[in-house]
């Protein structure tokens, strides 16, 4: 029944054309392309971040911990990721080779402006799964540490089998068609002033098309799969009461990291951990885990 899946395919990672580099307000990547970047910069930096969003939001989803970031010496560069945002290709999935490798041109950047600064990663949802699925890769991800906000982990083994083939033979035969979500009935926060902006902010995106929905499916089991190679130090961030990607997953995901690994658990987080009403909390972890070393 999965034999039509093969039909569906995403773009191939980016050729290098050019050293990546954040210029005013985005990130040139290797391959040339712009991606939108909105940069929260502390007075006298400590640490840098390169913040990916997640599924169909943008760097927005930032405005909150980067500024609270910002005010104890954190710089934050987050990205619009291709397929999102203001970001080329809106709507389309992009491939998770092209993902992770905007991901590694942007630390590169990072490295590039601040030399002597130690550089980071923060994701969320489904930024955590492309920062994940990066540590994974043979190819080393250069950061000094890496913040998986409720990662996007619900994927490959950890679906059930029958989402699975349901979601490849629809996006195999209606690549195009778009779903809403709602009937899922799953709330990503307590904080119901976000929603709110979220569905009137027309930057997020809203109806998703099914080869997306697909694309996020398998990014997902790359993400749960490289749970198990990846190593280094690594901070994961778990709301107990998350309706979008199972706590239990998570957890089962953070137990095959090897290295430094530190799991906080919050009994009042959803999955919109910095957007939340409890926010602070997740907020403060990370800032202290990322300035641990600047701090003495």
């Amino acid at each position: 029944m999965l034999a039509g899946a093969a039909c569906v395919s995403f773009p191939d990672a980016p050729q290098i054309a050019a050293p990546p580099a954040f210029l005013e307000d985005r990130l040139r990547s290797i391959d040339g392309v712009d991606l939108p970047t909105t940069v929260w910069a502390a007075d006298d930096p400590q640490a840098i971040v390169v913040a990916l969003h997640g599924m169909n939001d943008y760097a927005n989803a930032f405005a909150m911990p980067a500024a609270a970031w910002a005010s104890r010496g954190v710089t934050t560069y987050a990205l619009d990721q291709r397929g999102f945002g203001r970001g080329p290709g809106r709507g389309r999935w992009p491939g998770a080779p092209t993902l992770k490798a905007d991901l590694r041109a942007a630390v590169t950047a990072a490295r590039a402006a601040h030399p002597i600064l130690p550089v980071y990663v923060v994701g969320h949802s489904m930024g955590g799964a492309v920062a994940l699925a990066a540590l994974g890769d043979e190819e080393s991800l250069d950061v000094d540490g890496v913040v998986l906000a409720a990662p996007a982990v619900w994927g490959g083994a950890r679906m059930p089998l029958f989402y699975r083939i349901a979601i490849n033979l629809a996006a195999t035969f209606a690549p195009g068609k778009t779903a809403t979500g709602e009937r899922a009935g799953r709330q990503p926060t307590d904080n119901i002033d976000v929603m709110r902006a979220m569905a009137a902010d027309p930057v997020m995106i809203g109806p998703t098309r099914l080869d997306a929905a697909l694309g996020i499916v398998r990014l997902m089991g790359e993400a749960w799969r490289a749970s198990a190679a990846a190593e280094g130090r690594i901070l994961v961030l778990v709301g107990e009461k998350d309706e979008i990607i199972p706590p239990d997953d998570v957890y089962a995901a953070a137990e095959r990291l090897s290295g430094d690994v530190t799991v906080k658990t919050y009994p009042d987080g959803w999955h919109l951990l910095f957007r939340d009403i409890a926010r602070a909390a997740p907020t403060g972890d990370a800032a202290d885990w990322m300035l641990r070393d600047a701090n003495g």
